[in-house]
């Protein structure tokens, strides 16, 4: 069974985005509210989901802890409630990355976050291939922001190391067929350039993390995209947070507050 029509069309613009000269930015969501607000804001071309964010909101802690149904019904429910082309984080694919991809296409989905978590390369390479057949059987140019965990994994390890070992895994994954490769780390104007170099222009995706070379240095030197993961739910709570606290020094809300729903 192939996707619908809809699903096809946003499928094909999403990708459409990432090849675009101008860099993607997506804000990431994880349930109706956050999604429908983050459409709201003009300049918002798609959405995405973020797996720990979601995770977190029906406390779980990440990792694939939260159960997969009970995860793709929240991602539907995002799904439902735009009409922008969404991406999914769903974490290392839950045992069948393949069969977990084919079951979000069905939901609406028109591209996701798989990690490797630094799987042997040869498995990881074929998770990729089975994830791009599964596309092509359902109809869609699915695009598949394959994960590597290079540096997310091995945070001590020598950089020059993790780069090399992210580029061989990036490389390997775009042969298998992922248009675009995630390289999540706080990484210097030199790693993303040699990461473009090795990748090709508009293939890399970088988080928007404080650290990282500002968004126009990224776009001008070929990056594709940039997510924040969960940073968007933690930038929500530092928010609540702060409202408590000033409720407790005897204020209340701030007056720049907006009526959003």
């Amino acid at each position: 069974m192939t996707a619908d029509e809809a699903t096809r069309a946003k499928a094909t613009e999403l990708l459409r985005l990432h090849q675009d000269e101008k860099l993607l930015t997506v804000v990431n969501v994880w349930d109706v509210v956050s999604a429908t607000t983050v459409a709201a804001v003009e300049g918002t071309m798609a959405l995405a989901t973020a797996s720990h964010s979601i995770a977190s909101s029906f406390g779980y802690e990440d990792g694939e802890n939260i159960p997969l149904d009970l995860m793709l019904e929240q991602v539907e429910r995002i799904v439902d409630a735009t009409d922008l082309p969404v991406t999914a984080d769903l974490e290392g694919g839950y045992g069948n990355a393949a069969e977990t991809v084919r079951r979000a296409i069905g939901l609406g989905v028109v591209g996701a976050n798989i990690e490797d978590q630094l799987k042997p390369l040869a498995e990881a390479a074929r998770q990729v291939e089975q994830i791009v057949k599964v596309a092509e059987e359902e109809g869609v140019d699915f695009v598949l922001n394959a994960r590597t965990d290079a540096f997310a994994l091995n945070r001590e390890g020598d950089p020059d190391e993790n780069l090399a070992n992210a580029i061989e895994r990036g490389k390997a994954f775009l042969d298998a067929g992922a248009p675009v490769v995630f390289v999540p780390a706080i990484l210097s104007e030199e790693q993303i350039l040699a990461l473009v170099d090795a990748f090709g222009p508009r293939r890399l995706t970088t988080i928007g993390i404080p650290g990282l070379p500002p968004r126009d240095w990224q776009e001008a030197h070929g990056v594709a995209r940039t997510s924040y993961g969960p940073l968007s739910q933690n930038v929500a709570l530092t928010a609540l947070q702060e409202l408590v606290e000033e409720v407790h020094r005897g204020g209340g809300v701030p007056s720049n507050m907006r009526i959003l729903n």
